[in-house]
């Protein structure tokens, strides 16, 4: 099978057009000159949510462009990191190359590893050689809670912290959620509910986790379903002149059902 791809001289070479750009976007362009590592920072956040849109939705061109954007924002806190004296791209580089060595002993050293499981836990153990004080400093604060809940469990588990069974993942969702049926029906505060709801939705995090799910992934494809049907509600309400909010439940429901059919039938 012939290989795909081009020749790294090639590769090269575009990344080096790349880093010269951003010296002559630097340099030339007020509002790239004005941008500091701040500025970029909720820009950053945006290209990885659209990054992340195009993977959902399986578009590998919509995902090469996205790719591409992010790359520039890479390049670009290095152009900053290098006006400030403080790092550059080839610091950034050699930095993952020596961390991606050390926690591949496996590799580049005489490991042996029986499978995939076994890499992920040996790296956080590798983490805490490299001086961290707690499996849990490598999850970021400003991560969404549904994704931290996710890998603080994915990183606990690289230390021995997990359930041996899944049914007793399940035996604590099933715990959690008559907790929380509890706490409702017994008038309990809000703050209370609110912790019994946290807790559920931990451990069906924990759940997805064991049956090898994201729960992430699963819960935004729940959104693009509902917001697909919903949208339909709306347009063939508006083949009929109404408006969905004159509706009763029942006929939004039939074309509910109707949105459903013909996604079976798409496939």
């Amino acid at each position: 099978m012939k290989k795909f791809g081009a020749p790294m001289e090639e590769k090269l070479k575009a990344f080096e057009r790349l880093l010269n750009i951003m010296d002559d976007l630097r340099q030339g362009c007020p509002w790239d000159r004005e941008q500091t590592f701040e500025s970029l920072r909720h820009l950053t956040l945006e290209e990885v949510f659209e990054l992340s849109d195009a993977i959902l939705d399986k578009n590998l061109e919509e995902i090469k462009k996205e790719l591409g954007d992010l790359m520039l924002h890479i390049v670009f806190y290095a152009k900053l990191g290098e006006e400030q004296k403080a790092f550059d791209i080839k610091d950034v580089l050699d930095h993952i190359a020596e961390k991606l060595i050390f926690r591949h002993p496996h590799i580049y050293g005489d490991v042996k590893v029986a499978g995939a499981d076994e890499v992920k836990d040996n790296w956080e153990k590798l983490k805490i050689k490299e001086g961290k004080k707690s499996v849990l400093e490598g999850v970021p604060v400003s991560l969404p809670p549904l994704l931290k809940a996710y890998r603080m469990q994915e990183k606990v588990k690289g230390v021995g912290f997990e359930w041996k069974e899944r049914s007793q993942v399940w035996d604590k969702v099933m715990e959690e959620m008559n907790e929380l049926k509890h706490e409702v029906e017994n008038g309990a505060d809000k703050d209370k509910m609110e912790d019994e709801l946290g807790d559920l939705l931990f451990a069906l995090v924990n759940y997805a986790r064991y049956i090898g799910v994201n729960p992430d992934d699963a819960l935004e494809r729940t959104n693009k379903k509902f917001k697909s049907r919903f949208q339909f509600i709306e347009q063939e309400a508006a083949k009929e002149g109404k408006d969905p909010k004159d509706m009763t439940l029942e006929e939004m429901d039939m074309f509910w059902n109707k949105a459903k059919e013909l996604e079976r039938k798409l496939g």
